[in-house]
C-alpha cells in the first residue's frame, strides 16, 4: 500500500483518506503482511496512526499518489516457482494527453521499488522504444489462461496509440502469460482511470465472473453495468467454458464528492468539483488469504453487498470497510492495494 498525503486529490487534507487506508491496512492484516510505503515527510505521522499494528510494516518510499494497484509491480509465479514481476509504464492515467497529475515521476519508480524491497526480477515492456503504458487496475486474470480488460480504457489514446488492438492483446498474452483476452466495452469511470475493469467485473474463480448490476434505469452505471453483463453471459474463457456471471449491486444511492474545495489546486492536476459523482464500486474489493476485504458507503446496500460475495465466495470470511474516503480521491480497496503471490522455488 501507498500512504496517501497529497492534497491536490485528497480533501481536508488527506486526514480522513489516511483514517480509511489504515483501517483497510488493519483488515487485510488479519490475514497476511502489509507492507505500507509511506513518503519521508509523513513518516512520524503513520507510524504514529498505524505503527504497532501486528503484520504491518511501515517502509520509507517517495511517491505522488497513493494508486499502488496502478504504480506498482505487477507479480507473476513462473513454472518452477519462482517470484517474478512486470513493471509497466505509467503515465498518471493519459500523460500529457488527458492525465490526472503532474509530475508522475516518482510513481513510475514504484514497481522498481517494490521489485527490490522482495529480491523479485523485474521486466519493463517495450514498444518500438516507448514504454507499454498499463495500469494494475485495468486487468484481471483467472489464472487459467484468461485475461479481462476494457476497450475503453486500453484502446484509449492517451496509453499506446501507436499500437493495435491486436499489438495490445499479444502483450497482454506475453507477458501475463494468457491466451484470450475477454474485451468489455465500457468501464463506470471514463474521465479518471478510463474506465478501469476493477469497478466493473472480476474472476470469482476459472470460469466465474462477478459483475455490478442494477436495474435502476436512473443509476449513473445502469447502462454500463447492463452492457457489461449481458456481453459477459456470452463469453467463454480459454478453456472453453462459458462464464457463469454473478450480479454485485451498486450502491442505491451514487456517491458525490464533499468539500471539494478543501482540495488544494495543483497545477497539472484536473480540478475538483463540489458534488462530482464518485465511482463507489463494491466490486474494488481485495481477496486475501481466506477473507475478502470489500468497501461500504454507509448504503442501504452495503448489507446487500457483504450477502451477495459471501454467496460467490462460500468459506470466504468478508471484512467490510467503510471507505467512502477513498471514492472520493478516486478508486477503492483494489486500488490502493497489490497482492503479492507466495512462491516457492522448487
Amino acid at each position: 500500500m501507498l500512504w496517501p498525503w497529497w492534497n491536490g486529490n485528497w480533501r481536508l487534507g488527506a486526514k480522513p483518506a489516511q483514517e480509511a487506508f489504515c483501517n483497510v491496512a488493519r483488515a487485510i492484516a488479519k490475514h497476511e503482511p502489509v507492507k505500507m510505503c509511506v513518503p519521508p515527510q509523513q513518516y512520524e505521522n503513520a507510524v504514529a496512526r498505524l505503527g504497532g499494528t501486528e503484520n504491518v510494516s511501515i517502509i520509507e518510499m517517495t511517491n505522488n499518489d497513493s494508486w499502488i494497484r496502478d504504480t506498482g509491480a505487477t507479480f507473476l509465479v513462473n513454472d518452477k516457482g519462482g517470484l517474478r514481476a512486470v513493471d509497466w509504464g505509467f503515465n498518471a492515467y493519459g500523460g500529457l494527453v488527458d492525465g490526472l497529475y503532474f509530475p508522475w515521476d516518482q510513481d513510475s519508480m514504484i514497481a522498481r521499488k517494490m521489485c527490490e524491497i522482495v529480491n523479485a526480477d523485474s521486466y519493463r515492456p517495450m514498444f518500438n522504444d516507448h514504454e507499454f503504458i498499463l495500469e494494475g487496475g485495468s486487468f484481471h486474470v483467472d489464472g487459467e489462461g484468461t485475461c479481462i480488460t476494457t476497450e475503453m480504457c486500453l484502446l484509449h489514446p492517451s496509453r499506446n496509440p501507436d499500437m493495435t488492438k491486436e499489438d495490445i492483446e499479444q502483450y497482454l498474452k506475453d507477458y501475463l502469460n494468457v491466451e484470450k483476452v475477454i474485451w468489455v466495452k465500457d468501464g463506470i469511470d471514463p474521465y479518471e482511470t478510463n474506465g478501469h475493469i476493477d469497478d466493473v467485473a472480476c474472476f470469482v474463480k476459472p470460469g466465474e465472473v462477478l459483475c455490478i448490476y442494477t436495474e435502476d434505469e436512473n443509476h449513473p452505471f445502469y447502462k454500463e453495468a447492463q452492457a457489461a453483463y449481458n456481453f459477459l453471459c456470452e463469453q467463454t474463457d480459454a478453456k472453453g467454458r462459458k462464464l457463469k456471471v454473478h450480479k454485485l449491486c451498486v450502491t442505491k444511492e451514487p456517491c458525490y464528492l464533499k468539500d471539494a474545495a478543501t482540495i488544494d489546486y495543483a497545477e497539472g492536476a484536473i480540478p475538483r468539483e463540489e458534488g462530482e459523482i464518485s465511482i463507489a464500486s463494491y466490486l474494488n474489493f481485495l481477496i486475501v488469504n481466506g477473507a475478502i476485504i470489500l468497501p461500504q458507503y454507509g448504503d442501504e446496500n452495503d448489507a446487500l453487498a457483504v450477502e451477495q460475495i459471501k454467496a460467490a465466495f462460500p468459506g470466504y470470511e468478508v471484512e467490510g470497510v467503510l471507505t467512502t474516503e477513498v471514492a472520493y480521491g478516486g478508486g477503492n480497496i483494489h486500488c490502493i492495494t497489490q497482492q503479492q503471490p507466495k512462491a516457492i522455488v522448487k
